[in-house]
């Protein structure tokens, strides 16, 4: 199961999510694992501090590299022109790889802690665009950027971002920015699709599931795929790593459809893009 890219390039609907995985044997057991179920899109970044552990597990898998799909990001202290493209070698260094699939700008810069946010995402921005037209990068994108972020980004790019990786999962969907993206044609990636396990025992996301014959985590998973975006589930238990590699996703009614899509704020991590600290 893939979507396409604005680019061209195609990327696989459900990708392993590293997330709060420590590196080191952690990291390692967890990724090879995945790969070993069936996953070819690992999703991980600089400030995880697994990206070593994750370069490790997909060399000694020996899939082919044309077969996997890898994502990094720049982290915050390394935005601007000349340091991103000095941290974007750091991070491929550490995965031991020639490309990358995807890279992402990981934060934007916001105006809580910048006046010039502005022009320090566009500069990071255009090292973004240096690394793909040097080919080692398949496609450049956002993750946590809101519509005012993307917009100072498409007002000087001569690469349109292909992704926006946001938090997204039933009791928190983003509309605003998930609209902005799909005028955009940019693919929205879900990170934390079940709000870090907050919205397992939400009672009415279990009312559904038990609808379906199913669990809420295959009901997360499902309805954000019916969404048309990316899921990024994160396990280091191997049932749960296999289970959420959904290769016939449940397909939901109109109605409850539309009655997950309405929930109430629920599970949120309440880290918002203009009001972070970091």
């Amino acid at each position: 199961m893939n979507y396409t890219l604005n680019n061209g390039i195609t990327i696989p609907k459900v990708g392993f999510g590293t997330w709060q995985i420590p590196g080191g044997e952690e990291c390692y057991r967890a990724v090879s694992e995945a790969l070993k179920s069936g996953y070819t899109h690992i999703d991980t970044a600089a400030c995880y501090g697994n990206e070593e552990s994750v370069g490790k597990a997909i060399q000694d898998s020996n899939l082919h590299r044309d077969n996997l799909f890898i994502t990094t990001k720049l982290w915050n202290t390394d935005r601007g022109f000349e340091k991103a493209l000095k941290a974007f070698e750091h991070s491929l260094d550490k995965l031991a790889l020639d490309y990358v699939d995807l890279y992402l700008i990981h934060w934007p810069a916001n105006k809580k802690q910048f006046n010039n946010w502005n022009e320090i995402n566009q500069e990071t921005w255009k090292a973004l665009e240096t690394l793909y037209n040097e080919g080692k990068v398949k496609a450049i994108g956002l993750s946590n950027f809101m519509p005012a972020h993307i917009q100072g980004v498409l007002d000087i790019c001569k690469i349109k971002p292909a992704v926006n990786q946001i938090e997204f999962h039933p009791g928190y969907t983003q509309d605003k920015t998930v609209d902005f993206c799909r005028g955009k044609n940019i693919l929205i990636e879900a990170w934390s699709p079940l709000g870090s396990g907050r919205v397992l025992e939400h009672p009415f996301l279990q009312e559904i599931a038990t609808k379906y014959k199913t669990n809420v985590a295959t009901l997360c998973l499902s309805f954000i795929l019916q969404s048309g975006h990316v899921v990024l589930p994160r396990s280091q238990n191997p049932i749960n790593i296999r289970a959420n590699l959904i290769k016939s996703p449940i397909q939901l009614s109109k109605e409850d459809f539309h009655s997950i899509s309405s929930m109430e704020n629920a599970g949120a991590s309440g880290l918002h893009p203009d009001t972070v600290d970091f």
